[in-house]
């Protein structure tokens, strides 16, 4: 491996439908439980089911300023102080310009921009919050974090749709590389479960009333979902210093665009497969040493068979393959972070979980997705792949320390 400007992972953090904390998403997604539910929100639209996040409660999110919060910001800075606390961090003690903020997202604060848009439609301009912008701004998630936790570094939003969270990886690594920084949080977040959001993906035919499942030869597409990932990286050299143990290692990123079309993949998957290839590059290691994919998977019969096909051409050995978004649903902007989350569990643990609502993988997929139970199967490296609306592609290539 090469070791290109590569960075540790020293804390974890999620907040999803499957549970508010790190292991009882982790338990989850490794017995390939399924979390999707009738969403009295959604009633007479196209659609009932959602993947809400449960009754959050944090100790960070019970300081003065939080109720105004929207959702969204409150997932992002509960993820963040689990996976600070796992990396033993303390921002009481840490010089905050040394620290740099990186989240990601796909819509921001919607719900906050509802009620608004609500108010002002009901009673009038002089009734709208002046919350309304601080917590609807795409930006806010990562000013919150910086705010909360003293982060006087570099603090920047990332928006690439659902590949926002990866993306933020990649800015994150890139920022420590340069000297920048010691420590970079990294955050995807998103809390899109509103009737407008909804119906938006719905009229795009990408939302299923059935279940997600990925890869499965009767997915019609995936269901809609909350919640937050968080990442502790560090340069190596500074968190060998403060003698923190890595959980896994960052190696390897790379970002494409496939300039095809607004909201459909590349039918041939080319500007996916240069980006798996380029990260893999960036890496140093070659297609057979990769032990697991962890596939963006969305349950949509045009975007997981164009992944099997570039999986196949860039994998010919046939590694695992396993989709979170069975289990979780799709948290759009937050699927990235969550996913290289659980990626790290699972190169942690040495299997790979099952593909929660998979019966039958589509026989034309020529992939290996894993399901029913998890499967043992010890690798130092693995891929997370995320691609999303407007042709953005990023994937992260993680390993053991």
């Amino acid at each position: 491996m090469s070791g290109r400007s590569e960075a540790v992972v020293t804390g974890l953090g999620l907040v999803t439908a499957a549970g508010c904390d790190r292991d009882t998403t982790w338990s989850a997604v490794r017995a390939g439980r399924a979390t999707a539910a009738p969403d009295p929100l959604l009633h007479g639209l196209p659609v009932s089911l959602s993947c809400r996040v449960p009754e959050l409660d944090h100790p960070v999110l019970r300081r003065r300023g939080s109720a105004h919060l929207d959702p969204v910001d409150r997932f992002g800075l509960a993820a963040v102080a689990q996976a600070l606390d796992q990396a033993g961090l303390d921002p009481r003690e840490w010089d905050g310009g040394r620290v740099a903020v990186v989240t990601g997202g796909g819509v921001g604060g919607v719900l906050t921009q509802d009620k608004a848009l609500a108010r002002l439609g009901e009673l009038g301009p002089e009734f709208v919050s002046p919350y309304f912008l601080p917590g609807y701004l795409i930006n806010m998630t990562c000013a919150n974090i910086a705010l909360r936790f003293g982060v006087t570094g570099p603090a920047l939003a990332t928006s690439t749709a659902c590949a926002s969270g990866t993306t933020a990886l990649g800015v994150a690594r890139d920022l420590l590389a340069t000297g920048r920084c010691d420590i970079a949080l990294v955050c995807g977040a998103d809390a899109a479960v509103t009737r407008l959001m909804v119906t938006g993906f719905s009229q795009l035919g990408a939302l299923s009333d059935t279940g997600s499942r990925p890869f499965d030869t009767a997915r019609d597409g995936f269901v809609i979902a909350e919640g937050a990932g968080a990442l502790v990286l560090e340069r190596p050299e500074h968190a060998a210093a403060r003698s923190a143990r890595p959980l896994a290692r960052l190696i390897g990123h790379a970002a494409t665009t496939d300039a095809h079309h607004l909201v459909a993949p590349d039918p041939e998957g080319r500007g996916a497969e240069r980006a798996v290839r380029a990260a893999l590059a960036d890496a140093g290691v070659a297609a057979e040493d990769v032990g697991h994919v962890n596939a963006h998977g969305t349950s949509t019969r045009q975007n997981d068979a164009v992944e099997a096909a570039v999986l196949r051409r860039v994998f010919p050995h046939r590694p695992p393959v396993t989709s979170a978004k069975g289990a979780l649903g799709h948290t759009l902007g937050a699927s990235g972070a969550v996913e290289a989350a659980l990626t790290v569990l699972a190169l942690a643990e040495g299997i790979v979980p099952p593909t929660a609502g998979l019966a039958e993988t589509d026989p034309g997929a020529g992939i290996d997705v894993v399901s029913g139970t998890a499967r043992t199967h010890p690798a130092p490296v693995a891929v997370s792949n995320s691609f999303g609306f407007g042709g953005h592609n990023a994937v992260a290539v993680l390993a053991l320390p």
